[in-house]
């Protein structure tokens, strides 16, 4: 039986090749997160994904293109006391997003800026130093 508690996402760290990354903050809301989405029933990860970045960007991803990051769980951001257990891929993008639907704002920031801003539990923690290590071996 599934754990009420857990959301099932899948997230995108957005790269752009010069060492910048994307987040997006929801409206209503202070944390600046990856973009992605709930995994809807029946669902694959990298179907949500590709799904959720058109909705809430525009961005179009080639799915062969997604390396898979693996799957990582952190307290959510936005609904106490869940938790939420996400697909990560990576993907190298130069698109200029077009935040849409709950989307506030879209930013390309790189890792000292982001460490400065109010992060998501997930991408604080565990999406930075996995941001900080593509880096490195770029």
């Amino acid at each position: 039986m599934a754990d009420p508690e857990m959301i099932r996402i899948a997230a995108a760290l957005i790269e752009d090749g010069n060492g910048r990354m994307l987040l997006v903050r929801k409206a209503g809301t202070r944390w600046f997160m990856q973009a992605g989405g709930k995994i809807e029933t029946g669902e694959q990860s990298v179907d949500a994904l590709c799904r959720e970045l058109h909705e809430e960007l525009g961005v179009v991803v080639d799915r062969t293109t997604l390396t898979g990051l693996g799957a990582i769980t952190a307290p959510a951001a936005n609904e106490a006391g869940r938790t939420v257990h996400a697909e990560l891929f990576h993907v190298r993008s130069t698109d200029d997003p077009a935040p849409r639907l709950e989307i506030e704002e879209a930013l390309w920031v790189d890792p000292v800026a982001a460490e400065t801003m109010q992060l998501a539990p997930l991408t604080r923690d565990h999406v930075l130093p996995i941001f900080a290590r593509l880096a490195t071996t770029a």
